[in-house]
């Protein structure tokens, strides 16, 4: 049922999830993990598909990849499809609800949850996930966004995470996101990928426009592909081309949703731009005001689910 204050989606379902059965039998002893080693010095990539059930871009990349047998010219290369049961209970009439069954797996990486004692379908998939995150010197965690928005990187604010993402390219919008400010812990921040002593590798996240886009299924694919060639591990692809200066927002503030009465003073999408002062949101009867001039918005909910993020708030840097 749509939320009353709340537009439902109308956005085409242009690519659908396809049965991914073939591709349980990897070579890692984990179920939907592929690895591929070069024999040569090199660094070791992983590509991660489907943190959320629902993002199928990053099935469309991972397949490709697989399809198409790319192998590494150098270090290792380990293709994943990270939360298979959500994906799995997809459901045409209901396309948004299997972004995840229980847990958010993008936010659950800390030793306190995978060491503990608590059990979810994300929790149980994580822990058999930990050694191949483990193993990576290089993450790209592939997303898409519930509305047609531009893409964009996501990463935790250190210094070898920017220069990954500006190297490797579009899309020019880059989301820079202080560790203290993130709801969590993501698949980008576990351990040393997270740690601000490490000196090497890079975790980042892309974020590729709508679900079911097409437009969102090639770009996961081209970024893939140019993100292997950066690294070394593939010729560099035609696209990578000379990418326009990187734009970059600062997360300022991350707010959860109280109350499934919690609504937007104004339909949005994301990327949205509001003054100092100015009125965004009512949550649980707290108003949210914009805390600077030009404070642009990020991923605002499509239906308020309590304990969820409702909005991000940032400021063009």
């Amino acid at each position: 049922m749509d939320h009353p204050d709340f537009a439902p989606d109308t956005a085409p379902l242009e690519v659908l999830p396809r049965d991914l059965s073939a591709y349980r039998a990897g070579n890692t002893g984990v179920d939907y993990v592929h690895r591929f080693e070069s024999g040569r010095p090199g660094p070791h990539v992983l590509i991660n598909a489907l943190t959320h059930g629902n993002e199928i871009c990053g099935m469309v990349a991972a397949t490709h990849l697989l399809d198409t047998a790319v192998r590494p010219k150098i270090g290792t290369l380990t293709v994943s499809f990270a939360n298979i049961e959500a994906y799995e209970a997809f459901d045409l009439e209901r396309p948004y609800e299997n972004r995840q069954l229980v847990h958010n797996l993008n936010r659950i990486w800390t030793p306190e949850l995978l060491d503990g004692n608590e059990q979810s379908p994300e929790l149980r998939r994580a822990r058999e996930l930990r050694p191949v995150l483990d193993a990576a010197d290089y993450i790209l965690d592939i997303h898409s966004t519930r509305a047609p928005v531009q893409p964009f990187w996501v990463y935790y604010d250190l210094p070898r995470n920017a220069a990954l993402a500006t190297a490797v390219g579009a899309p020019e919008v880059q989301l820079v996101m202080p560790a203290e400010r993130f709801p969590g812990t993501g698949v980008m921040g576990h351990g040393r990928h997270g740690d601000p002593q490490s000196d090497s590798g890079g975790a980042v996240v892309v974020e590729c426009g709508q679900h079911f886009a097409r437009s969102a299924a090639d770009l996961a694919t081209d970024v893939t592909l140019r993100f292997l060639g950066h690294l070394g591990l593939i010729d560099t692809p035609a696209s990578a081309e000379t990418a326009p200066p990187a734009r970059r927002y600062m997360l300022l503030e991350v707010h959860m949703v109280k109350s499934t009465d919690f609504r937007f003073t104004r339909p949005v999408l994301g990327f949205e731009v509001f003054q100092e002062g100015e009125l965004i949101a009512i949550n649980a009867g707290e108003e949210i005001r914009s805390p600077c001039d030009d404070c642009t918005i990020f991923m605002p909910t499509r239906m308020p689910v309590v304990g969820r993020e409702a909005v991000y708030l940032t400021v063009q840097i």
